[in-house]
C-alpha cells in the first residue's frame, strides 16, 4: 500500500500541455508532491493535404485503423467527425488512454495489446493481418517507423501518414531553464523520448547538466528509458506497466528505499 505522503514536498515534473496535465498533476498531489506543470511537448494537426484527405474520403477501403496515442485520435477525429464517415475499418490501439478517448467517441478497439510498445504491438497484432491486408496508421512527424515496417514486412499494405506535428512550446523553455537553475525540481517524470530530447535540449542550452546530478528520474517504457541512458541520464524508476500511476508507484518505492 502506497503512502498517501510518498512524494512528500517533493516538486515533480509534469511533462505535459494543459489539456493532458490534469489527472498527472492529481496523483502527484494525492501522494503528497508538488506538481511543476512544464509541457515539454505540444502537438498541432497539420494542414490537412491531398494524402490525408483520400485516406478519410476512402476509409471503407481499409481493413485496419491503428492508433497509437490518444493524441492521434483526437488529431484524427477533428479533421472529420465520426459520424462524416461511411463504413469505418477495424480498429487497433496501443494504451489505456488511447481505448478511453477512442470510446468517447462511440469506437470501440478490436485489437488491444498487452503491452504498449510498438514491438509487442507487432508482435500480437501479426496474427490478425492477413497478407495483402490494407491498413491506415496515422501519425505524428516524429513517431517511429516500426510498425509499419514490420507490417509491410509481414505482407501487408500499410499508408502511414502525417498528421500532426510534435513542438516544444517556448515559454516552456524559459520557465524549465529557470527552474533547473534555482535546483527547484526534484523529480523529473518522462513519458516519451521526444519529452527527453526537448528537456535535454534546454540543459545543453543553458549548460545546466550538473544541477540534474541531485534529481531523481522516472519514466514510461523501455523507448524512453533508452533515451535517457543514451544522454548517460541514470533512471531511478521504470516501471513494467506503461502508465503515470505505475512511474509515480515506481518513483515513491524508489525514493522510499
Amino acid at each position: 500500500m502506497l503512502k498517501p505522503c510518498g512524494l512528500k514536498d517533493k516538486k515533480v515534473l509534469v511533462p505535459r500541455g494543459a489539456g493532458q496535465a490534469k489527472s498527472f498533476s492529481q496523483l502527484v498531489e494525492k501522494y503528497g508532491g508538488i506538481s511543476i506543470e512544464i509541457p515539454l511537448i505540444a502537438f498541432r494537426p497539420i494542414e490537412i493535404n491531398q494524402r490525408l484527405q483520400t485516406a478519410m474520403d476512402n476509409i471503407d477501403t481499409y481493413d485496419w485503423i491503428i492508433y497509437t496515442s490518444n493524441v492521434t485520435v483526437e488529431t484524427f477525429f477533428s479533421f472529420k467527425k465520426i459520424e462524416e464517415f461511411g463504413k469505418f475499418p477495424k480498429i487497433a490501439v496501443i494504451g489505456k488512454k488511447t481505448e478511453e478517448v477512442l470510446n468517447e467517441q462511440g469506437l470501440k478497439a478490436e485489437f488491444v495489446p498487452s503491452a504498449y510498445v510498438a514491438e509487442v504491438f507487432v508482435e500480437e497484432f501479426l496474427p490478425f493481418v492477413a497478407k495483402g491486408s490494407k491498413i491506415l496508421l496515422p501519425k505524428g512527424n516524429l513517431a517511429r517507423e516500426y510498425i509499419s515496417s514490420s507490417l509491410i514486412k509481414n505482407g501487408a499494405h500499410v499508408d502511414e501518414i502525417i498528421i500532426y506535428e510534435t513542438f516544444m512550446p517556448n515559454e516552456s523553455r524559459e520557465k524549465l531553464a529557470k527552474m533547473l537553475l534555482a535546483d527547484e525540481l526534484d523529480i523529473l517524470m518522462f513519458t516519451s523520448p521526444s519529452t527527453v530530447d526537448h528537456f535535454m535540449s534546454v540543459v545543453h542550452e543553458y549548460k545546466l547538466e550538473s544541477h540534474l546530478e541531485n534529481c531523481v528520474i522516472g519514466c514510461i517504457g523501455p523507448v524512453t528509458e533508452k533515451k535517457l541512458l543514451s544522454y548517460r541520464l541514470p533512471v531511478h524508476a521504470a516501471p513494467e506497466e506503461y502508465t503515470v500511476k505505475a512511474m509515480i508507484k515506481s518513483t515513491i518505492q524508489y525514493l522510499e528505499k
